[in-house]
């Protein structure tokens, strides 16, 4: 338990902040815009460094998208932030189609997704953002593990032309991407387990998750492959399908609705080109409660315990 506090742990939402306002220097067309929230959402970082490239745009998440659509066409590159729940859920109207249907280069910071929003209850716990951002053609949708991948995509985000929206958490989550040759590109995953008897495929925060219930499956005898996938959306197919071949069962997990998320990406992709047996873990359809962050996770079998037993049960049935 010793070596497990010892870990490192940043919330992505961090990470965001600090990356957009070291990139501030080196993207004199950067902005970002803020709904009100710049203290949560992390964007007070940049807005201390370069005061006259923020702008708050009040709870007006909606006519945010709008402004953002504007700055794109006149060469800027804005940077959008808010809770994900107001920047896919109350102004999706507006990125269809001020954003997405144009394709502008505009580029969503989503941040306090998923149940570890905590106290703030079901109202603020947006579990359905990958399912609507999914949905919009040519869209990238990604969900960092940690603060080495979040800020990893928040570069690559702003290299990339064309939309994209980040998902980002609360809560502090151990960095697990701070080792030799990790490589960051939008649209490949990473294996950072190999296996043999099962293929783990997760995101987020989970990705921890997994990695600690490959832990406890080995000391049942059981080969977890645990895949990292940060781009949800374009999914890197090609590694789903590499690591489902050889296992022959793969298990998603996901800080997120099962139905639409990264489970439903894997689905879409196995059923068409190798129909396998897959295990979708995430929310079931309900709303998330309030509550402390990590026993909500627990709760909703998303630690790395829960992971555990939905996995062994999975290869053992």
């Amino acid at each position: 338990m010793a070596e497990k506090s010892a870990v490192k742990k940043i919330a992505t939402r961090e990470s965001y902040g600090q990356m957009l306002a070291e990139l501030g220097e080196e993207y004199p067309n950067l902005v970002v815009l803020d709904a009100d929230l710049a203290a949560a959402t992390k964007t007070g970082i940049f807005k201390k460094a370069y005061p006259d490239r923020h702008i708050d745009c009040g709870i007006a998440e909606a006519n945010m998208m709008g402004v953002a659509a504007g700055l794109s066409l006149v060469g800027k590159i804005p940077f959008v932030s808010s809770f994900a729940m107001f920047a896919a859920g109350r102004a999706f109207e507006q990125v269809r189609n001020s954003i997405g249907y144009p394709h502008l280069n505009v580029k969503i910071g989503a941040t306090h997704a998923g149940i570890t929003v905590g106290e703030d209850g079901a109202s603020h716990q947006c579990n359905e953002d990958i399912a609507l951002m999914r949905t919009i053609p040519g869209m990238v949708v990604m969900c960092p593990a940690d603060d080495v991948e979040a800020r990893a995509a928040v570069r690559a985000a702003l290299e990339h032309e064309g939309p994209v929206y980040l998902r980002f958490g609360r809560s502090a989550v151990p960095v697990i991407n701070d080792r030799p040759g990790y490589e960051f590109q939008i649209g490949k995953g990473n294996v950072v387990r190999e296996g043999k008897d099962v293929t783990v495929i997760a995101t987020g925060i989970c990705v921890d998750s997994a990695l600690g219930a490959a832990e406890k499956l080995a000391a049942e005898g059981i080969s977890a492959e645990v895949l990292s996938i940060c781009t949800i959306k374009p999914l890197d197919e090609e590694l789903v399908l590499a690591s489902a071949g050889k296992t022959g069962r793969v298990v998603t997990v996901e800080e997120h609705s099962v139905i639409g998320g990264l489970g439903s990406a894997v689905c879409d992709c196995l059923s068409e080109k190798l129909p396998t047996r897959v295990k979708r873990l995430g929310m079931q359809d309900v709303f998330g409660e309030s509550g402390p962050a990590a026993e909500l996770v627990a709760k909703y079998g998303l630690d790395a315990e829960g992971v555990f037993k939905s996995v062994k049960a999975f290869v053992k049935g």
